[in-house]
């Protein structure tokens, strides 16, 4: 059947910053056939606007605070077979659209979704879990890295995170999209359980993977600390209505309820918040979850087909890769020898080691290339020893080699190791 083409869908809004390193990573995607859509405000029209290849994007202006109502309005413009979805604080791997859409060779699979890690580059956000129509979630077990294709689960669904899920686009359209009465919150989880419902089959994809970043909203601050929690109140309503039985819907409230109470009482012991904020938020909760018991409910729509041609965005499908590694002296010269070779089209992974055992953290820079930093004795798999006696050769060839699957990269294929020791 083949990998078939691809609609990236990125919903941006008062985030133009986060959008604008989303989209220099998107286009180091190593994929023969993609498509990028952007829906977003004016600011994310903007940055978007101003990129290279600009007249590759298709731009869908939307400034509206719903998520569901965008990424539906992405799905309309889309036209590969396939739809994936990525938010713009995040910032994928060069393999990620090829691992997260390989399992669409196989006629059963209507979804797919991958990996995610935090904000040290390092650690998994999400990994493989499913979820009920209370909204409980439980992980699920997958053994190792390799795409598990999981069957319609009684009274559970395979739970995708919107940063990081692809759908086959017939039946993403036949099921209407999103339902536009989750402006925010549970979105995709609604969308799971009806896929779900109508027997689809789900793959969970562990090499396929972004690094989310958790970017400032109004919703939330830079350090993740919660700033307003209406609309999820809101939508937990909405989504016990679609798919909790009427009879547990109390319980379930109560349990969400109280989590959320915990987890704010945790910012207030840490000092971000203090009781006044913690009573806010929690009133905030209160008054969505009221609201969301009475928004208005409808089956969504189907959605036709695509309103534009596919047009195909450069990324870079077989590009070069360069692993670039210096001491902690050597910064200067290894952050502009990797801006230069990732100027030439090339993945760039830099590795720089300060001859300490600190924690060590991976990201994506401005100019286009992956930094990792840290102690050479440090950990960077945080499970690992503390403190990790090696050479600095030996720690970078296994650092590579850590990352390779999704990088691309490895001592066997990369086009460059610069040792900077002097």
């Amino acid at each position: 059947m083949g990998v078939p083409p691809v609609s990236v869908v990125i919903v941006s809004r008062g985030r133009p910053q986060a959008l604008r390193l989303c989209l220099t990573a998107v286009a180091q995607l190593d994929h023969p056939g993609f498509e990028v859509i952007v829906v977003a405000c004016p600011e994310g029209a903007a940055a978007a606007s101003a990129r290279p290849h600009a007249d590759r994007i298709k731009l869908v202006p939307f400034d509206t605070p719903n998520i569901s109502a965008a990424r539906n309005l992405g799905i309309a413009h889309a036209a590969g077979e396939a739809v994936a979805f990525l938010d713009d604080d995040a910032v994928p791997e060069p393999t990620w659209l090829g691992h997260l859409c390989a399992p669409f060779e196989a006629a059963e699979v209507a979804a797919t979704g991958g990996y995610v890690r935090g904000r040290n580059g390092i650690d998994y956000q999400w990994t493989a879990r499913s979820v009920t129509g209370r909204a409980e979630e439980a992980p699920l077990a997958l053994g190792g890295m390799e795409a598990q294709v999981f069957a319609p689960m009684p009274g559970r669904a395979v739970k995708l995170q919107g940063t990081n899920m692809a759908h086959r686009r017939s039946v993403l359209a036949g099921l209407g999209g999103f339902d536009p009465a989750y402006r925010f919150f549970l979105d995709e989880t609604d969308l799971d359980l009806r896929l779900a419902a109508a027997g689809h089959a789900v793959a969970v994809v562990p090499r396929a993977q972004v690094h989310h970043g958790y970017a400032e909203s109004a919703r939330r601050g830079a350090d993740r600390t919660p700033r307003d929690l209406t609309e999820i109140g809101a939508s937990l309503a909405v989504f016990l209505r679609r798919h909790c039985p009427e009879a547990e819907r109390g319980a379930a409230w109560l349990t969400f309820r109280a989590e959320q109470r915990r987890r704010l009482l945790e910012y207030m012991r840490r000092g971000p918040l203090g009781p006044d904020d913690v009573l806010r938020l929690l009133a905030g909760l209160d008054r969505g979850y009221r609201d969301g018991e009475t928004r208005p409910l409808s089956a969504p729509e189907p959605i036709g087909p695509a309103k534009t041609p596919f047009l195909p965005f450069p990324g870079r499908p077989g590009a070069p890769r360069d692993v670039l590694a210096g001491r902690l002296w050597s910064r200067r010269k290894t952050r502009v020898e990797a801006a230069r070779l990732a100027g030439l089209g090339h993945v760039v992974s830099v590795f720089r080691f300060s001859h300490t055992a600190l924690y060590h953290q991976m990201s994506f820079r401005p100019e286009g290339y992956w930094e990792q930093t840290g102690g050479l004795w440090g950990r960077s798999i945080r499970s690992g020893r503390i403190i990790r006696p090696c050479l600095f050769r030996s720690r970078v060839h296994a650092e590579v080699e850590r990352v390779a699957d999704i990088r691309g990269s490895s001592q066997k294929n990369s086009g460059l190791l610069l040792q900077a020791q002097n």
